[in-house]
């Protein structure tokens, strides 16, 4: 999946001998290092994609399928899913209610 987006992932090295290193030619060590920096970091990227991807999805399942159970209850049930929608409604009325303003001199 991380080919699909970033192109492909270069894999990262730890050996000196494949740096450069050991050559004297210092530009080649550092184009070298910023290669397998690119690498790695095109790697870390692949790898959140893939995570990101397969959480959405693993999401997306347990929507799907909570969906499905409370419309077969509701089906099933429907005087219980209506007195449960009028206690939700209740309950949400009282908690917003405010209190009446007072206006007497002394609530000051």
């Amino acid at each position: 999946m991380a080919d699909e987006r970033m192109g492909t992932v270069r894999p990262v090295t730890g050996r000196a001998d494949e740096v450069g290193l050991s050559s004297r030619d210092s530009s080649t060590a550092a184009e070298s290092l910023a290669s397998q920096a690119a690498g790695a970091v095109q790697d870390a990227y692949g790898k959140t994609v893939d995570a990101a991807a397969e959480g959405a999805k693993a999401v997306r399942d347990a929507a799907i399928t909570s969906h499905d159970f409370v419309r077969k209850f509701m089906e099933d049930n429907p005087h219980t899913t209506t007195l449960i929608a009028l206690g939700i409604g209740v309950l949400i009325g009282y908690t917003t209610r405010r209190e009446p303003s007072r206006r007497g001199w002394w609530d000051h």
